[in-house]
């Protein structure tokens, strides 16, 4: 549990395996239970929220973003100076994007979102909605901004690229619970995190 709180970009079951002694296997079904227990959600988000969605994978080299073959949409949800979660979906169209905005954001929160269409009308549910036009080149305006989520997906692709290598999509909501967790704690010391989750892992046994 403390390998994986004590490292930025996660670790591998490999490494678990060889520094504590046990089967890959059994390392591997460790850090999934350790990442389920990450993604517990307890409580409705509130106040100022990022929204974005990334895509993760892929078996061919080519075009990025919306639209690349192969790979997975995965769509965020960052409190500032708060709570993180993801949610791995099959389509990043308004209905999807705004069901898991209504299930897990408060009515009357602040919501920061870039221009895709998916994030409009969210106004006429219950929000103070505000965008940025990343395709002018505008990355602030104003207190709408979405650095807070960019840089959790920058974490948790340079972790799997790095560190795990590769994902199958099957398991890709693990790894992204995993950054969410770590997003909500880091600016926590590693010590605070671990105690976190040692006592989630007591909650959900």
């Amino acid at each position: 549990m403390y390998m994986m709180t004590a490292t930025r970009s996660g670790v591998a079951a490999k490494e678990v395996e060889r520094v504590i002694g046990v089967a890959y296997g059994t390392a591997w079904r460790m850090c999934h239970r350790f990442r389920t227990i990450m993604g517990a959600r307890e409580r409705a988000l509130k106040g100022h929220v990022e929204v974005d969605e990334t895509y993760v994978g892929g078996i061919h080299s080519g075009k990025a973003g919306r639209g690349a073959l192969g790979k997975t949409p995965v769509f965020g949800i960052v409190e500032r100076d708060g709570e993180a979660r993801t949610f791995v979906i099959r389509n990043v169209r308004q209905r999807t994007l705004h069901l898991l905005i209504t299930k897990n954001v408060e009515k009357g929160s602040t919501i920061s979102s870039d221009r895709f269409r998916s994030y409009k009308g969210l106004a006429n549910r219950g929000y103070r909605h505000g965008i940025v036009k990343h395709s002018q080149r505008q990355y602030v305006n104003g207190e709408f901004h979405t650095q807070t989520i960019e840089g959790m997906w920058s974490r948790l692709k340079l972790s799997i690229q790095g560190t795990h290598i590769h994902v199958a999509p099957k398991y890709l909501q693990k790894y992204a619970d995993e950054f969410a967790f770590r997003t909500t704690h880091c600016k926590n010391p590693h010590e605070v995190m671990f105690d976190h989750l040692l006592r989630r892992a007591l909650m959900h046994q």
